[in-house]
């Protein structure tokens, strides 16, 4: 563990190992760069103005800007010399900082977060094989639960990125066709089955040409960083118009994604092995070492006016079967270009037991188990006024590297 002469619970998300980066703003402020560390935002742009970061040869104006894409297009030796510099700058015992420390560290609470990349393209995974199994089962029964591509290939489809919002950017219900008698024609009106999906996102930090494919050996290369990831459901819509194309009204509606992003730099001591891989995937998937990532993961509902939450699930990214470099190499294997900013998301992330489910349509068993909250009501689906929340944290040997949280309320249709 490192010190810091920055006091702050030992417990906390954002210790001096972290030190991941958002954009915020406040009342005086315009849009900048942000480090989190403990409860505090350090302000970039106002640390490069007292001139101690010239001597990185970086361009410092990409403190300045609205979202963190110019930050990340300088590339992994100049974000690495970044977080050296600062866990320098801050650690117990240098003193270089303390006078402008008033300027450079503000409250995380007295601060505004904003959406922390312009995201010009998004692609969602389906890459647990629980999640996928216990869906197969549900609608299409246990022999025929995994689609025959699903072991050989990362499914995904192509998502709406202007959608995807900030933490605590609240959204509403929303409507579509339906139908829920199959001997009677679709009805239209707002979703009954709204539902959470617990994701994790990665972000594109290097761009690629046109034409050009990403290996999983170098695939890390492109992976800037990751955010934890709500990929919100309306499973009545998407249930009615899913076939044959896949998600579209179902999903579009919105996505939620936590405010700090958390480099690959600060991951690296929590890496591990992820699931055996049967039958063996063709070459262009097949990778070295560990890829998963130990991240312990949570959702918690917040019903309205409620004084207690209720933790509906407790899940791991360390289940997936695909991992991220598998991912990126499946994507970009047909010349798909990549491009700085550009979104990932995991899939829903479902453990082996029921208390890990990703998901309420399977949490809750496609409505026939309902789930009790904390206040009495129960769920089987999310409600007006509910707010779902996301955690994510690593722990080893005393060091925890967090991720903070994802908090959204579903407001009812306009």
């Amino acid at each position: 563990m490192r010190n810091s002469w920055v006091k702050y619970d030992t417990y906390t998300d954002f210790p001096l190992e972290n030190l991941p980066f958002g954009i915020f703003k406040t009342a005086m402020l315009s849009h900048r760069v942000g480090v989190a560390l403990g409860e505090y935002v350090i302000d970039m742009q106002a640390l490069a103005a007292t001139g101690l970061m010239n001597d990185l040869a970086i361009d410092l104006a990409v403190f300045s800007q609205n979202y963190l894409n110019p930050l990340m297009a300088l590339g992994k030796k100049a974000t690495q010399k970044i977080r050296t510099f600062l866990q320098t700058a801050f650690a117990e015992g240098n003193d270089s900082l303390l006078p402008y420390k008033d300027s450079v560290l503000l409250l995380q609470s007295e601060v505004e977060m904003c959406l922390p990349v312009y995201i010009r393209d998004y692609t969602d995974f389906y890459s647990s094989e629980e999640h996928a199994t216990n869906v197969g089962i549900m609608f299409r029964g246990k022999e025929n639960a995994l689609m025959p591509n699903w072991k050989h290939l990362p499914v995904g489809y192509h998502g709406r990125a202007s959608s995807i919002v900030v933490s605590g950017v609240n959204l509403h219900r929303p409507k579509g066709q339906t139908r829920p008698d199959d001997n009677l024609p679709p009805v239209f009106g707002f979703s009954k089955q709204v539902d959470f999906e617990l994701e994790m996102g990665f972000l594109i930090g290097k761009e690629t040409n046109l034409g050009e494919t990403v290996s999983t050996e170098h695939a890390e290369d492109y992976i800037f960083g990751m955010v934890l990831f709500n990929d919100w459901s309306a499973r009545d819509i998407q249930k009615w118009e899913y076939v044959p194309l896949g998600p579209f009204l179902g999903k579009n509606f919105g996505s939620s994604i936590s405010a700090w992003v958390v480099t690959m730099d600060a991951l690296e001591p929590f890496r591990v092995a992820g699931p055996v891989q049967n039958p063996e995937v063709l070459p262009y998937l097949q990778y070295e070492g560990n890829k998963n990532y130990d991240i312990h993961l949570e959702v918690l509902i917040e019903p309205e006016n409620a004084s207690q939450t209720t933790q509906v699930s407790h899940s791991n990214h360390k289940y997936l079967y695909w991992n991220m470099a598998q991912q990126l190499a499946h994507h970009t294997i047909n010349g798909c270009n990549l491009n700085v900013g550009d979104m990932m998301a995991s899939g829903t992330i479902s453990g082996p037991t029921p208390d890990s489910y990703g998901s309420m349509l399977e949490i809750a068993w496609k409505g026939t188990k309902p789930v009790q909250m904390a206040n009495g009501t129960e769920r089987k689906f999310i409600l007006d006024g509910d707010t779902v929340i996301i955690k994510g944290f690593c722990e080893k040997e005393g060091l925890r590297i967090g991720f903070g949280e994802v908090k959204t309320k579903i407001l009812p249709a306009l």
